[in-house]
């Protein structure tokens, strides 16, 4: 079994998702499940079906954390300390005359829109391991792209 590295945020969140999907969702759905029987025969009843499958989809979910659970390693970041970019740091880079914020993090914990970007991904590889100064060069599909690591915190 490998492991898997993951930032403390990323593994109080999963065991958050965990909690509320075992302890409040299954109790939903279970709730749901015993209303829709109420309306009589399940063969067509579109509420039972649904419910169920709900049901199905959550119990997968549930299944699936308990087993990354077992597998993850939490990391400490340390880029704060010695400057050097690791899993859970924050960057600041500039390319083009644009700066960019990112913060590495593992691919179980990925979120564009917060700017949380995989340390497996072309960027957040090439930024692995330097420090504020150093420029990395990305391979992208459109092409290559030169950052310049301006803070790393």
């Amino acid at each position: 079994m490998e492991n898997q590295l993951i930032t403390q945020e990323g593994l109080d969140k999963l065991k958050e998702e965990w909690h509320l999907l075992k302890n409040v969702k299954r109790h939903e759905i279970a709730e749901r499940i015993e209303r829709a029987k109420e309306l009589g025969d399940l063969s067509e009843n579109a509420e039972y079906s649904e419910a169920k499958d709900e049901q199905a989809f959550n119990e997968g979910r549930i299944i699936e954390i308990e087993s990354l659970l077992k597998k993850l390693t939490v990391v400490e970041n340390n880029g704060g300390k010695n400057g050097t970019i690791d899993l859970g740091s924050k960057v600041n880079v500039e390319s083009n005359g644009k700066q960019k914020e990112f913060i590495l993090v593992s691919f179980n914990e990925v979120d564009p829109e917060n700017n949380k970007i995989s340390n497996e991904s072309p960027i957040g590889e090439a930024l692995m391991g330097h420090k504020a100064g150093d420029e990395v060069k990305v391979k992208l599909p459109s092409g290559d792209v030169i950052y310049k690591i301006l803070k790393v915190f």
